[in-house]
């Protein structure tokens, strides 16, 4: 099975919910994402049940014809959290939050996470078996379960992008396999 994981797009700053709808930006970046993937033969598009995560998924969903189908367990960390301020915006405006949050003092059980986004995402996977899927999800998302993946124990230790595309190979034998990381060329600046 071939499992794409995608994160969102680039959301509104919230100051009264983790859960943002995606700012002009993100939308672009929503379609590009869509551009790019349309042409690899999905079988399904599956998405965090949180709308910035929906509403990235939701351009390729309707170019392919099919539903997003959503799964709780591979919302954010911080989705109970009532604010949300980017990562990049964080790291301007408070370098020492954006640094706690990057070495993993976030205030929250990292394997509790890991182990819910584990689950979410085996469950994903053999729903599939034998073919592709995009998952449309978090940056927190993506590190425990490339963590997970490479035997590491969980944590926050890259940054995807905004959109970026993280593929896996994942046999029915419960094998599991790091393909890609962070591909962004569909982000590049167009002519």
């Amino acid at each position: 099975m071939d499992l794409i994981l995608i994160r969102h797009g680039l959301p509104e700053r919230s100051a009264v919910t983790a859960d943002p709808p995606l700012s002009e930006i993100g939308r672009d970046q929503a379609q590009r994402v869509c551009d790019v993937l349309q042409a690899e033969q999905l079988d399904a598009v599956w998405s965090s049940t949180m709308v910035r995560a929906r509403e990235t998924a939701a351009p390729l969903a309707a170019v392919l014809s099919i539903g997003v189908q959503t799964h709780h367990g591979i919302r954010e960390y911080d989705s109970s959290s009532g604010i949300y301020i980017p990562d990049e915006v964080l790291k301007v405006e408070n370098y020492e939050a954006w640094r706690a949050q990057s070495a993993g003092e976030h205030g929250f059980d990292m394997t509790a996470f890991r182990d819910e986004v584990v689950a979410g995402i085996e469950e994903i996977i053999a729903a599939h078996p034998g073919q592709r899927v995009a998952v449309f999800c978090h940056g927190g998302v993506i590190n425990v379960w490339t963590a997970h993946v490479l035997g590491l124990a969980p944590r926050l230790f890259f940054q995807p992008g905004y959109t970026s595309l993280n593929r896996y190979a994942c046999s029915r034998r419960g094998e599991r396999g790091v393909v890609s990381l962070n591909e962004q060329p569909h982000l590049a600046e167009r002519v």
